[in-house]
């Protein structure tokens, strides 16, 4: 029972937590707030994204090495793009 309470507890910690900028969150961030992503595909990411530049869209994370469809939708609430929001803002100004 107490371990039941204690794995409810950190579940809804993750369904309250704040999605996560996939372009400067560390390894460790990724790895601790997505489902499905260890560290290994956390550093995968960072990897991609050292090499590449900064993710342009959530589906972009198919090309890193170990990241599927599946676990793009498992998690896509869950992330954020910090160039996402900049757009956002733009697209609000202009149409005023």
């Amino acid at each position: 029972m107490r371990k039941l309470l204690i794995v409810l507890m950190f579940l809804s910690f993750s369904v309250f937590a704040e999605p996560i900028d996939i372009n400067k969150a560390s390894a460790k961030e990724i790895a601790t707030s997505l489902n499905g992503i260890g560290d290994k595909k956390a550093e995968e990411i960072v990897d991609y994204r050292e090499k590449h530049g900064d993710f342009k869209s959530i589906d972009e994370l198919s090309n890193v090495k170990g990241i599927g469809v599946k676990t793009i939708e498992k998690n896509r609430n869950n992330i954020k793009l910090k160039s996402q929001e900049k757009v956002k803002s733009k697209e609000k100004n202009t149409k005023k």
